[in-house]
């Protein structure tokens, strides 16, 4: 017999173990070593040389994380089954499967009106049948589904294991140190309080710390401006591949690539057709690989588009609080529709805007709770004598307006 209970050494967390056969098995399924080809943080490299690391480093995280949170709760009395959190390591293990190439970048423009999170609950549908319902249970902690709520807080919350490890992982690999989370001693002060999730009173000030560093994150990293501009990039790349194709014109893709150019895949026609095993055949390879060919077709805007990708020569990126002056708008268009000699429809590939938020945390959904020595729970925001309630909660909002270099 192969012994399967492999270890594997992680470059954060070091020497992590494959806890079980079939979860070895399932990380040798195409559909999950396709997750090795699919940079965590999209085109974030261009800004953070070093954060090349993959959707299948997090996904390994982030189940490592899950078995030293279920042996940190058996240890503590609480009834956990074999079956149970075998089920919930296959949860997080597959949490971000249905993610597409350039993960969050691409996210409904591939696919349209449909998350990744649903995608991820297709993959897990299809591969409970392949295996013959041995994902059953781990597809209702995934959906929260099942009568123990508290294993679901563990995938999908505002303290899951899924963030526990990105956080670390990313400012591991961006070398932002602001994103350093104490991972362990969060999972060390886990309780289970009515079914639900807490932190003990002593671990509050690691809880402080895993939301400052969860907000200067996206702010340093996800929502840097430079990684925005590149995003936005992408997208009008994307956008206008899509339109040549529909209009009849030939375009390099791979077979697979080509379908997603070619057609409209939405909610409807992903239900209704087998679109699940073509979407599982593209990565940021056929990505790249596309664009870097479409940077000497024969349209001028794709060409272009293309060109300032692959050689990192990026539009210029505003970022304020309010919307941009409708006439600051229409002065840059007019001076690339000039310069660069553009259609009306052709600077909008050029010169436009968009808008991004975030929040630290969010009253409207699970509390971070804590649990005091008296046996009494607080929200974090009450609890904390360092966390602003307002500050805490408010979703910052920030717009932007991108141009290239040479107009301005």
């Amino acid at each position: 017999m192969i012994n399967r209970k492999k270890i594997i050494n992680d470059p954060v967390y070091g020497i992590i173990t494959i806890p079980s056969e079939f979860i070895y098995e399932l990380l040798e399924h195409p559909y999950v070593q396709r997750l090795s080809r699919i940079k965590q943080l999209g085109l974030t490299y261009l800004v953070y040389p070093g954060a090349m690391h993959s959707r299948f480093h997090h996904a390994l995280g982030a189940t490592h994380l899950m078995s030293e949170a279920i042996s940190n709760l058996k240890s503590k009395g609480f009834n956990i089954t074999n079956e149970e959190a075998e089920a919930a390591r296959i949860a997080i293990l597959l949490h971000d499967i249905g993610h597409g190439p350039f993960s969050h970048t691409l996210e409904n423009y591939i696919i349209e009106e449909i998350s990744h999170e649903a995608l991820s609950l297709a993959f897990m549908n299809k591969l409970n049948t392949i295996y013959k319902g041995k994902l059953e249970l781990a597809i209702q902690i995934f959906n929260n589904a099942y009568p123990k709520k508290f294993l679901h807080q563990l995938v999908s919350s505002q303290l899951d294991m899924d963030r526990l490890d990105y956080l670390r992982r990313d400012s591991y690999f961006t070398g932002v140190s602001e994103g350093i989370v104490g991972s362990d001693r969060i999972i060390k002060m886990l309780q289970i309080y009515n079914d639900s999730i807490v932190i003990e009173e002593k671990g509050i000030y690691s809880i402080e710390k895993f939301l400052i560093a969860r907000r200067l994150m996206y702010w340093q990293v996800y929502l840097h401006k430079t990684v925005l501009s590149a995003d936005q990039l992408l997208i009008k790349i994307l956008k206008r591949a899509k339109q040549l194709v529909k209009s009849g014109e030939e375009l390099f893709a791979s077979p697979a690539l080509f379908i997603f150019l070619s057609k409209s895949i939405n909610l409807n026609a992903f239900q209704e057709t087998n679109i699940l095993d073509t979407f599982s055949l593209i990565d940021d390879n056929d990505i790249i690989t596309s664009i870097k060919t479409w940077i000497n077709h024969s349209d001028k805007i794709l060409s272009d588009l293309s060109y300032r990708l692959i050689n990192r020569k990026l539009f210029s990126i505003k970022l304020q609080n309010n919307p941009f002056d409708t006439d600051e708008i229409n002065k840059i268009k007019s001076a690339a529709k000039k310069k660069m000699k553009l259609t009306e429809e052709e600077t909008d590939y050029y010169v436009f805007t968009d808008q991004v938020s975030n929040s630290a945390y969010s009253f409207a959904d699970e509390s971070i709770t804590i649990l005091s020595k008296t046996g009494k729970i607080k929200d974090i925001a009450e609890a904390s004598d360092m966390l602003n309630h307002a500050v805490l909660s408010k979703t910052v909002k920030k717009y932007i307006l991108c141009y290239p270099k040479e107009i301005i």
